[in-house]
């Protein structure tokens, strides 16, 4: 898979303009597409940790029902607590030093192109699980993007559901899915995404 990454990014990047192309995009004035961030829950379900993150989205519409959406994550090391059982009932909590970062592509099906839309989705990508006692610093999540083709990347499929409102051209988007990542089979995992958006 890490041969075909750039050939990826490069079919990721020329897509949007090609879906641009339709008399859609030209015919509807101020909803051609959105962007957004948004604050990422992820819950980590083989070892029971909650990851919290931050991540960027981008769509572009192809009908005024099925946008295209490109969306990326980044979720900081999280600390978890163990306890003792030598009769003192102590605990500690330590760092996990894993981190996790998101890539997935795909449609999303929304119901109409009123103020308050509800929508499915369906995206594949990656996840790459990474072991760093690194800061979590801005630097840190460029080094990530500088190291992927020597990372360990994860197949994943994302199921999800969600909504929007809009008052004009900004929004607020929450969605909840199972990222499911393949490694030596499926592994289900809760994702919540929270934050604005602008369309345009």
């Amino acid at each position: 898979m890490k041969r075909f990454l750039p050939l990826l990014v490069l079919v990721l990047i020329a897509a949007p303009g090609v879906f641009a192309q339709g008399t859609y995009a030209e015919s509807t004035p101020g909803d051609h597409g959105s962007v957004g961030v948004f604050g990422n829950f992820f819950r980590l379900n083989d070892g029971r940790l909650n990851f919290f993150g931050i991540g960027a989205r981008a769509a572009v519409n192809i009908t005024p029902y099925i946008p295209f959406e490109v969306e990326s994550a980044y979720d900081f090391r999280q600390g978890y607590a163990t306890t003792t059982n030598n009769g003192t009932g102590g605990g500690t909590i330590t760092n996990s030093n894993v981190r996790v970062l998101h890539f997935m592509v795909g449609p999303k099906f929304q119901t109409n192109r009123g103020p308050v839309r509800l929508f499915l989705t369906a995206k594949g990508g990656f996840d790459d699980f990474m072991f760093s006692n690194a800061p979590a610093t801005f630097g840190t999540v460029g080094n990530v993007f500088g190291h992927l083709r020597a990372s360990n990347l994860d197949a994943t499929f994302y199921p999800g559901v969600g909504a929007e409102a809009f008052w004009g051209p900004i929004g607020l988007r929450v969605d909840v899915g199972d990222e499911i990542y393949f490694t030596n089979g499926p592994h289900n995992n809760l994702r919540i995404a929270i934050g604005p958006t602008l369309r345009f």
